[in-house]
């Protein structure tokens, strides 16, 4: 399962509970013609909807990123990050973040973590998401503008925040100069 992308993973997983295009819409609140985009063209406005594919298909989020091989303890090397997902704000949009699996390996895990860069056309999307669970982020470079409900928060370097992903939300890079991120997301089950 490794190679495959996502949109194929999801396609499988489809195909094993026997689901249609319209089930998992009505499963997820999610338009018919955005998950297809999503399968079938491997496009991801924004980990919102993912997370609500992964609850709709009872699996973790890490299910579409890892290959099921338990290490613990799990030690990632900086060196040896690997772009697991981009987050495109559309069909042959450039690519607005890049997400890096922190946790790919550790299939017993409960957390999400991830090394993101946000590139500067994040900023322009502005998507608000929301979803069962908790968020925390630290900045690691550069500035991160956050949109949390009707509030927005710009973060710097060594700052972060913790909040309830339920309300709509949206992280984005903050200016002309990319960013980067440590986030940390909690979905129960």
């Amino acid at each position: 399962m490794k190679t495959e992308k996502v949109g194929q993973r999801i396609r499988t997983f489809m195909t094993r509970q026997e689901l249609t295009l319209e089930t998992l819409s009505q499963r997820t609140g999610l338009e018919p013609g955005f998950l297809s985009t999503i399968i079938e063209d491997d496009v991801y406005p924004s980990l919102g909807p993912l997370l609500k594919i992964a609850r709709a298909l009872d699996v973790r989020l890490g299910t579409f990123l890892d290959d099921q091989i338990s290490r613990d303890p799990l030690v990632v090397r900086r060196a040896d990050r690997k772009e697991e997902l981009s987050m495109l704000r559309g069909k042959d949009k450039p690519v607005a973040l890049k997400f890096y699996s922190l946790g790919s390996g550790k299939s017993d895990r409960h957390m999400e973590p991830f090394y993101v860069e946000l590139l500067p056309e994040s900023e322009k999307a502005k998507d608000l998401s929301s979803h069962e669970g908790e968020e925390f982020i630290v900045v690691y470079a550069g500035r991160v503008e956050v949109t949390y409900g009707t509030e927005t928060v710009v973060l710097e370097a060594g700052d972060s925040i913790y909040y309830n992903s339920i309300v709509p939300h949206y992280v984005s890079c903050k200016g002309a100069q990319p960013a980067a991120i440590y986030a940390v997301l909690y979905i129960p089950r």
